[in-house]
């Protein structure tokens, strides 16, 4: 392989916690740890809520006290436009109804789909 893939890390974010900040927090360090072996590995790691997160403060911001349902959609629309740029997706473990969507599109786009670090192969850089 000679070019870089964009990957989207996709696991558990809010499930699981019962809407507990602290255990999200958790939730995005896990999906986070992933980044940087991609990064050696010679490609970009893209993670759905770096992205959606900010989109949904300025709704907020935008819209007094956002508007109902708004974080769900946002976020799982976010992850449906990132697809559309995404080269493969590293699947990380623990029930998630978003990254099991996020599985589905990129399986629909002929994506790779990594379940482990291992799995993704290494980027070769040509100097």
């Amino acid at each position: 392989m000679n070019t870089p893939l964009l990957i989207l890390i996709a696991g558990p974010y809010r499930s699981g916690t019962g809407g507990d900040p602290a255990l999200i927090a958790r939730n995005l360090e896990r999906l986070e740890e992933a980044a940087a072996p991609i990064h050696r590995l010679g490609h970009v790691p893209m993670i759905g809520e770096w992205v959606a997160l900010p989109v949904l403060r300025g709704l907020s911001d935008s819209a007094a006290g956002g508007e109902a349902g708004e974080d769900g959609d946002v976020m799982y629309e976010t992850a449906h436009r990132l697809l559309q740029h995404c080269d493969a997706v590293l699947r990380l473990p623990g029930a998630s109804a978003g990254a099991d969507k996020d599985v589905e599109i990129a399986l629909q786009r002929g994506l790779p789909v990594y379940r482990s670090l291992d799995e993704i192969p290494a980027a070769v850089h040509v100097a």
